[in-house]
């Protein structure tokens, strides 16, 4: 009866270990393919202005009665959002809590300005239900087909000089924070970022390909 009790505890314990040594393989699995997986960024549409250029000017009223200026130079120092939204857009419901969040951190440097188009009723009514009252909210589709914006939810960064520094379709989180981030690093988009690590670095004093010039 020993016996048997001692080969079972003997046979448990084997079990364990490999249990253990599988266990810490796939963990360190999953941190290779954490490594080798880009983050991915907002989905840039190559419609509309490009980032680089000077963003177009709108002077707007919005929904509170402030008057709204979206693009050039921003006297405060400050750099824009533009969130495209609508209240039939399932996906912009459950990212509003996150885009006030990401503002909320980011008050130093950053204005959030919402924009949608349509029943101004149906609006009023959806930045009451989201507690948007905050942020101004504006109604332009003139804005809307400038930017070429064709999805929802929509984000355009423009910086303080008044050009467009980052833009995407956003539905998480992670979108939303590669818009900040572009901006931050002075890039385009998390994929230029991640393109930027894997280029060769340049060579210096004009070295080229192993060949000097002149």
């Amino acid at each position: 009866m020993h016996e048997v009790l001692a080969i079972s505890q003997i046979v448990m314990w084997i079990v364990v270990v490999i249990l253990a040594v599988t266990v810490l393989a796939l963990a360190r699995q999953i941190g290779v393919l954490h490594e080798r997986i880009a983050p991915m960024g907002a989905l840039t549409l190559d419609k509309g202005p490009k980032v680089g250029d000077v963003a177009p000017i709108f002077s707007l009223r919005a929904l509170n009665e402030s008057a709204v200026t979206i693009g050039g130079p921003n006297a405060s120092g400050h750099s824009t959002m533009l969130m495209f939204v609508s209240p039939t857009c399932p996906v912009c419901k459950k990212l509003l809590p996150i885009v006030r969040s990401i503002a909320a951190s980011e008050t130093r440097w950053l204005r959030l300005v919402f924009t949608s188009d349509g029943d101004e009723p149906a609006q009023q009514a959806f930045v009451r239900r989201h507690r948007l009252e905050s942020f101004p909210m504006v109604l332009s589709s003139e804005l809307g087909m400038t930017y070429r914006v064709s999805k929802l939810p929509y984000a355009v960064l423009i910086d303080e000089e008044g050009r467009v520094r980052a833009k995407g379709l956003v539905n998480t989180r992670e979108h939303l924070e590669s818009i900040i981030l572009a901006k931050q690093m002075g890039l385009a988009s998390v994929q230029d970022y991640v393109r930027s690590r894997h280029e060769p670095a340049a060579a210096p004093n004009g070295v080229r390909d192993g060949n000097y010039d002149g």
